[in-house]
């Protein structure tokens, strides 16, 4: 099985992988180039992945970093500032950058998965102009066909048992618009309007509606938080005003604001702060708070739903 290399700055290969031996094949020889050639590199991966590529590595794998992605990404929406990101900022000196990110396993549930393809499209516009190569292996034996389909799309390289090709349907900013998906609320879903003078009105309720629901200690203080900064994002971002929703979802506290306004920044909230810069953090927070982010904008305004813990 080939191994993706370019002189291109930023590189973002699939590997379709079919049973242990093809993903060994496809990650470790990977790997084991870009430490001959002093690149500094990662893996985030499913733990049982991440075991796979450590005993292949032998005594190599201590000059990897191994991250746990059903931990680090179990939001999709965090990849990009806390694993990718922080890891390629860490080496700016290196010639290039090696990591292999598999955001996408058998298991992810059919609310994640849109946020997790949107992820791998958004990688391309992240990372352009960088050295960085990201390889992202795609379980061809377990995974639906439309994430093999998507993947297709979403990855201008891809690697199976037969080689490594050019995608004829390499199309991400397609995916970023198909999965620009609307959020319907249940009926009976609490809601509050709220608007500048009564943004302390709406966190109160967001917090009297948790903690009626069950939700206590630390998510009820992320859920306060997250809630305070999306209100407030619409209220100087968006049209100036909203409506906040909250409502119970297997076993999550669910809350999404919705406001008149525009996104016209796909990557909001999906690159690192600017130390530099004040403000702009504040979807970046809640990515970092929630389990789940999906987002949906178009002329009737813009949704975005957080999924928390109970």
């Amino acid at each position: 099985m080939s191994t993706a290399t370019s002189h291109e700055p930023f590189v973002h290969p699939a590997l379709f992988y079919r049973g242990t031996d093809q993903y060994t094949a496809g990650t470790v020889p990977f790997l084991r180039e870009g430490l001959d050639a002093g690149e500094p590199a990662a893996v985030a991966a499913p733990p049982d992945r991440l075991e796979l590529i450590r005993e292949g590595l032998g005594a190599r794998a201590a000059e990897v970093r191994f991250i746990d992605m059903t931990q680090a990404g179990r939001n999709p929406g965090r990849i990009i500032p806390s694993v990718l990101r922080k890891f390629a900022d860490a080496h700016t000196g290196a010639r290039r950058v090696r990591i292999i990110g598999e955001p996408i396993w058998q298991g992810r549930s059919a609310v994640e998965y849109p946020a997790c393809v949107q992820h791998e499209a958004l990688i391309n516009a992240a990372f352009t102009g960088r050295r960085v190569t990201i390889l992202c292996p795609y379980d061809a034996d377990r995974l639906e066909k439309q994430a093999l389909s998507d993947a297709l799309a979403t990855h201008p390289v891809v690697i199976d048992a037969d080689g490594e090709s050019q995608s004829a349907a390499y199309s991400p900013e397609q995916i970023i618009d198909r999965y620009n998906e609307p959020l319907l609320a249940p009926l009976g879903a609490a809601a509050r309007p709220f608007a500048a003078r009564t943004l302390p009105d709406a966190r109160d309720f967001a917090v009297s509606q948790a903690r009626s629901l069950g939700v206590s200690g630390v998510s009820l203080g992320d859920l306060e938080l997250a809630v305070a900064e999306l209100t407030t994002n619409s209220v100087v971002h968006g049209a100036g005003s909203g409506t906040l929703r909250i409502w119970p979802e297997n076993g999550r506290i669910v809350c999404e604001v919705h406001d008149g306004g525009q996104f016209t920044d796909p990557l909001a909230g999906r690159r690192p702060p600017n130390p530099t810069q004040p403000g702009g953090r504040g979807l970046l927070l809640v990515h970092q708070l929630a389990d789940l982010v999906r987002v949906h904008t178009g002329p009737d305004g813009t949704t975005i739903r957080c999924y928390l813990p109970a």
